[in-house]
């Protein structure tokens, strides 16, 4: 734990259960909070920690006007940013999806503006996006399909008879980048869409399918380009927003806080969000999980284990310190499972 030898104190924690506690959280590393449901993880984590940062970092004194914990000390200054990265969707628009999210699309409206036809047409780049007038359906307004508002019933989706689906007019996608519409190019799945512009030699093309690349990185690569964001789950849509800190690599020391991400992950994309946390490190970015899931927690490089129980019998530090020596404390019922995690292969 040398190179975690500065970190941020949170000194007499006392809201909801949490019993006056001192926690520290070292910096620079991946620090996994544990304990039963209701032990005060997210109390501690996102009540006291991340909004004493807040403040902080808005150049107020983090110290005043608090009555949830008495002090946080140590090396907050070093932190530049603090990051909450919630499960709540990426875009309030049914338009936004991954892609344009982390800025990708961009890139790729572009490429179709420079092809022949669309010059010889003057489609500008803002006509392959479906939230302009211009190239986009106007009936269903590029979503591709109309909502049918149904009186004693769930409103009734279905596909637009106008552009059968396509989000763009027909002009718009007569424009073909290696025989591919940009409708075609929505269909695809992230996946194959980092080949089919990794195939390519041009400068933009390469451009495209690095910025696609992080969405690969975290577990996402299944997701079609132009997949809408209300149709993620909370778990994806945490994801993208990891992917595009990712793709951020020059930003300020940052501590980004994760609430439970690996909720309704399969086993190897657990694998892939653990090198996404080490990469953030790499970056010189620290990493706070609430996290249950023992892949996650055996791989962490500090734990804090809050408990021993839930509710009034929460609330205090069981154990603290790496994954090995959490696992040989007694009085912690993660203990238990962790020292048989860290056996397994």
């Amino acid at each position: 734990m040398a190179k975690a030898a500065k970190h941020i104190k949170v000194i007499g924690a006392r809201v909801n259960n949490l019993k006056n506690i001192n926690v520290r959280f070292p910096l620079g590393v991946i620090t996994a909070v544990t304990g039963v449901s209701g032990s005060g993880k997210s109390t501690l984590v996102r009540d006291i920690l991340f909004k004493a940062l807040e403040r902080t970092l808005d150049g107020a004194d983090p110290n005043e006007g608090t009555e949830s914990y008495h002090q946080l000390s140590g090396s907050h200054h070093l932190v530049k940013h603090v990051e909450f990265v919630s499960q709540k969707p990426i875009g309030k628009s049914t338009r936004s999806n991954p892609v344009t999210y982390i800025k990708a699309y961009d890139d790729i409206r572009k490429l179709f503006a420079d092809q022949p036809l669309a010059k010889q047409m003057q489609f500008t780049a803002g006509y392959f996006s479906f939230n302009n007038e211009g190239g986009r359906c106007e009936m269903c307004q590029g979503e591709g399909t109309v909502t049918v508002p149904m009186q004693f019933m769930a409103d009734l989706v279905i596909e637009c008879e106008a552009c059968k689906g396509q989000r763009f007019k027909n002009d718009i996608l007569e424009v073909r980048y290696r025989g591919k519409s940009i409708f075609d190019i929505l269909e695809m799945t992230i996946n194959q869409a980092i080949e089919f512009f990794s195939s390519a030699e041009g400068s933009l093309e390469q451009r495209i399918a690095k910025k696609l690349r992080p969405l690969q990185d975290v577990g996402i690569g299944y997701l079609k380009m132009g997949q809408s964001s209300s149709t993620l789950s909370g778990g994806e849509n945490q994801r993208v927003k990891l992917a595009e800190f990712l793709s951020n690599e020059h930003c300020d020391p940052t501590m980004f806080i994760f609430d439970e991400p690996t909720t309704g992950l399969h086993s190897c994309d657990i694998v892939k969000l653990l090198d996404a946390f080490n990469a953030l490190v790499r970056h010189g970015h620290t990493v706070v999980v609430i996290e249950h899931n023992l892949d996650v927690v055996k791989c962490a490089d500090y734990v804090i284990d809050l408990g021993p129980e839930g509710g009034k019998e929460g609330g205090y530090v069981v154990a603290k310190g790496t994954p090995e020596k959490v696992a040989e404390c007694k009085e912690s019922h993660t203990a238990e499972y962790l020292k048989k995690a860290l056996t397994e292969k």
